[in-house]
């Protein structure tokens, strides 16, 4: 019979279950405003918390390398729901991108399954071709071509912040698979000069670089959510200023129960706060790490190692925007958000 590991599980537990506590502490001014009741957030939490478990107890009894047989069918799926979200009439717009199949509040994201679809591909890819992956063209460009499809797809919602997050976490594991080094200095190039292109195409972009460079320069539209992000950290101290007593969530920081939720963690719960949230995260990250070091399966290696890349890299993508690090991408805080 096949066992938890403990080590994983406890910290994603804990990690869950304060998400649902700083969701209601962050929440509950906004959502007595705009639905006349301050526990929705933690109900509508509280049950995905439930649902989340339920499903992380089946999806475990089943054997991942079912994952490897049926990878390129979950990857046909996944192109056809990123196309059909694009269709007016069928893909829901919300915060202006088109990336939702849902009714009034509940919804999915199909870019979320694209992520973990292309990553399950990638795995099978680079295990059954281990000796390829040494040729660019032959071993390499055949995975970035069907994951430059999908990043395309995303970027017409537009979606930038999952598109990033698929395309390293493929470079990634491309990486430890042994590319040749070489090749990812010029893929680092070609993907500064499509990035700069991306930012130019698009207006809003522009006003959040702009916004991220000096938000003074736009203090009540594109800056306005940084500079209330920092006014919520900066009070914090060691200690913070008490769970529930958060001044930002008073209507100040828009929003503060989805990408900023960090921002009232620390003013509420100050440094320790941040170390607890940190610490879980790097506990979390490492098991993963040691798990796939342990796999003697070329295929569950690889997947683990491309799922840690992806849960890594969106965690210390929200916290960046958050401190002010990198301009806003919009993407949720992992567990917490």
């Amino acid at each position: 019979m096949k066992k938890f590991d403990y080590k994983l599980l406890l910290p994603v537990l804990l990690i869950s279950i304060f998400g649902v506590l700083m969701i209601y502490s962050a929440s509950s001014i906004w959502s007595e405003y705009k639905f006349q009741d301050p526990f929705r957030y933690l109900k509508l939490q509280s049950l995905f918390l439930i649902i989340g478990t339920i499903l992380l107890i089946v999806i475990s009894k089943v054997d991942y390398m079912n994952y490897l047989k049926k990878a390129n069918f979950i990857l046909g799926i996944c192109f056809l729901l990123l196309i059909l979200v694009l269709i007016p009439g069928v893909g829901t717009i919300r915060n202006g991108s088109r990336s939702w199949f849902g009714v009034g509040g509940l919804g999915v994201q199909p870019s979320e399954f694209m992520k973990l679809a292309i990553i399950i591909f990638t795995a099978k890819y680079l295990s059954k071709n281990p000796k390829e992956v040494k040729n660019i063209v032959k071993g390499v460009f055949p995975i970035l071509s069907i994951t430059l499809i999908a990043f395309l797809l995303i970027m017409l919602q537009p979606d930038l912040g999952t598109g990033a997050i698929i395309l390293v976490s493929v470079v990634g594991l491309l990486f430890i698979s042994g590319v040749n080094m070489n090749f990812f200095i010029k893929i680092g190039v070609v993907g500064l000069i499509g990035l700069v292109g991306l930012i130019i195409a698009a207006p809003y972009r522009i006003k959040r670089i702009v916004s991220f460079i000096n938000p003074w320069t736009d203090p009540l539209g594109a800056g306005f959510q940084s500079i209330q992000s920092l006014y919520a950290i900066g009070p914090g101290g060691l200690l913070g200023m008490g769970l529930f007593n958060s001044v930002q969530k008073h209507f100040y920081l828009p929003e503060p129960q989805t990408d900023f939720i960090f921002s009232i963690i620390s003013e509420e719960l100050g440094i320790l706060g941040i170390l607890i949230v940190a610490g879980l995260f790097i506990w979390i990250f490492y098991r993963c790490i040691k798990i796939a070091l342990k796999c003697d399966n070329l295929f569950g290696k690889y997947l683990v190692f491309g799922i840690t890349f992806q849960l890594a890299f969106q965690t210390i993508l929200n916290l960046a925007v958050v401190v002010g690090l990198v301009p806003i991408t919009g993407y949720a805080l992992l567990l917490y958000s």
